[in-house]
């Protein structure tokens, strides 16, 4: 074995000196002395005093970040509640508001690295029911939950602080074994608390207790974000809202057999818009609890409740009779004539086709779509949007003359709906199966629903099937306007599961600026009949260019075949 060893070494001693290995060892010499100097200069870069300042700083601030969230965390009484506060990581801030099981509240409250999340631990029924029972210890609330919330946020903010600068300084003086460092350390922690505080002072939204976004149960989510209200920017009113807010919560935890019956505001009218049902018979059953439990005053159906038209898809419209509101109606693209006769026949239908009609209170004006395009072989019907625009504004037009300004406009396609920009507050349309809305130039509002009916069979198409979409608008009685609305997802096993958004209106009351009449007809490069309006366009029409794009931006019966 030691010789074996022995001519082993002696093998690779030749190989060495080989030539060979001479020329590979000259090649990589430059390379060698450049990766040398190079690491050289690292060092000194590393070893020198910035790099060695800023090392401390970073591990004082990462080892106080780390502080502030185990150390960010206390109960505190809250009115008949305890509730759990804890400093969260996140992007955007904002606070979270925990109701096991009912659902959460998310509020945009400020913005930071940090958001303040606070639990519901546990109720006390004895004083919830006297706090349901009694108006003025509702009224009392108000201060006390003030000063029982301010108390609870300032023991969170001592602990946290605390528990963040002992942290810095104990993980910088382990990391670099020096006082000073960990000083340093300790330093940098207490600025980047200071920064963070400043930060969420300074983007503190107080209007953000009135603009929930809502994830929970269906049943539940009236009672917790209750009407939308026009509120003024004042800490004031946030106290009085997060009053509202407990004494809301604390009434569902203190009902056992059954939920507290929602109250809404008398002052406020409140309408339920749905659209794009397509012919999905689970959509009524969504319907139906959206409008019981909100107790809305009447429902507005801004089109396509079938998917062809046809004579047989007649007997879905019987469901609307079972609803206990009022039920408007204006056709879609994929609804007929027989359709709209068919939603006539329901005891609580009204079908409006370029009329106005009062219901309870507002005077709401609906026409239908002058298409009727029920099948994909029309659906790319080389109808432009400039020709859908037209035919909105020959009734527009025609509105205008008779000086009866609606309350509400409703139509299917908002291409067409842009048209009444400056006649009415207010355009509901659907179509596009996307929920959006726009405040025109005028002060009108476009509002734009997604699919209430999840797009019928369509919306198994893509990989993530389409939510069931419908909103709850919220109206002055008095003034007739728009106050709010809430914006209602609902999806899951059971439809059970609702994702509601609060919108509140900024200026309810701006003025409606008229804009001027068009004349004449807008004539389409791309339309096969260029020189007529829509209302003596064929029913089908022959091949051509593509139409040209909406100017909403995303009209798909107009431009985009993919929609409703």
């Amino acid at each position: 074995m030691a010789q074996t060893r022995s001519r082993l070494g002696a093998g690779l001693g030749r190989l060495g000196g080989s030539p060979a290995a001479r020329r590979v060892r000259t090649a990589l010499a430059p390379t060698a002395r450049r990766t040398g100097a190079g690491a050289r200069r690292t060092g000194r870069v590393l070893r020198s005093r910035p790099s060695r300042v800023a090392a401390v700083v970073l591990a004082g601030l990462a080892a106080g970040y780390i502080g502030l969230l185990f150390g960010g965390r206390v109960v505190t009484p809250v009115g008949p509640t305890d509730v759990q506060l804890s400093l969260q990581p996140s992007m955007h801030g904002g606070t979270a508001l925990e109701l096991p099981p009912i659902g959460a509240l998310r509020l945009d409250t400020h913005w930071g690295p940090l958001a303040l999340e606070a639990r519901l631990t546990e109720v006390r029924p004895d004083e919830a029911q006297r706090l349901i029972e009694n108006d003025v210890e509702l009224t009392r609330l108000t201060d006390q939950i003030a000063g029982q919330l301010r108390d609870g946020v300032q023991d969170l903010l001592v602990r946290a602080g605390v528990l963040a600068l002992a942290a810095s300084f104990v993980a910088t003086l382990v990391l670099f074994r020096s006082w000073r460092r960990a000083l340093l350390g300790m330093s940098s922690a207490a600025t980047g608390i200071a920064a963070v505080l400043l930060l969420t002072w300074t983007t503190f939204n107080p209007r953000a207790i009135s603009e929930p976004r809502y994830t929970g149960l269906l049943a539940n989510a009236p009672q917790v974000v209750g009407d939308a209200q026009n509120l003024v920017d004042r800490f004031s009113v946030y106290r009085e809202q997060l009053a509202k807010l407990v004494g809301n919560v604390s009434e569902l935890y203190a009902t056992t057999s059954t939920l507290p019956v929602y109250e809404p505001d008398p002052s406020t009218i409140r309408v339920l818009h749905v659209s794009d049902i397509h012919l999905n018979p689970a959509a009524w059953n969504v319907i139906d609890s959206v409008a019981t439990q909100f107790q809305v005053n009447f429902i507005i159906d801004s089109g396509d409740l079938m998917d062809h038209g046809s004579e047989p898809e007649n007997e879905f419209a019987n469901s609307i009779e079972d609803l206990d509101v009022p039920y408007v109606f204006v056709r879609g693209n994929h609804d007929s004539e027989g359709t709209a006769e068919a939603v006539a026949d329901q005891d609580n239908a009204i079908v409006l086709d370029d009329e106005t009609r009062e219901i309870e209170g507002l005077r709401v004006y609906g026409v239908g779509d002058p298409r009727f395009t029920p099948d994909k072989s029309t659906r790319g019907d080389a109808v432009g949007a400039d020709q859908i625009y037209a035919e909105g504004a020959v009734l527009a037009e025609a509105l205008r003359e008779s000086r009866a300004n609606p309350d509400i406009a409703v139509v299917h396609d908002p291409t067409e709906g842009r048209a009444f920009s400056g006649l009415t507050p207010l355009v509901l349309s659907g179509h596009t199966h996307k929920r959006a809305t726009e405040l025109l130039p005028t002060g009108t509002r476009l509002f734009v629903q997604g699919s209430t009916g999840a797009a019928g069979l369509r919306g198994l198409e893509h990989e993530e099937p389409t939510p069931f979409e419908l909103s709850v608008l919220y109206f002055n009685r008095s003034t007739k306007r728009l106050q709010g609305w809430d914006d209602l997802r609902l999806g899951g096993l059971g439809l059970t599961s609702a994702n509601i958004e609060r919108k509140l209106e900024p200026e309810p009351d701006h003025p409606i600026e008229p804009r001027p009449p068009a004349i004449t007809p807008p004539s389409s490069p791309t339309s096969p009949f260029p020189s007529e309006w829509p209302s003596d366009w064929p029913s089908r029409t022959p091949s051509s260019p593509p139409p040209s794009p909406s100017p909403f931006g995303a009209s798909p019966r107009a431009s985009d075949p993919g929609g409703g």
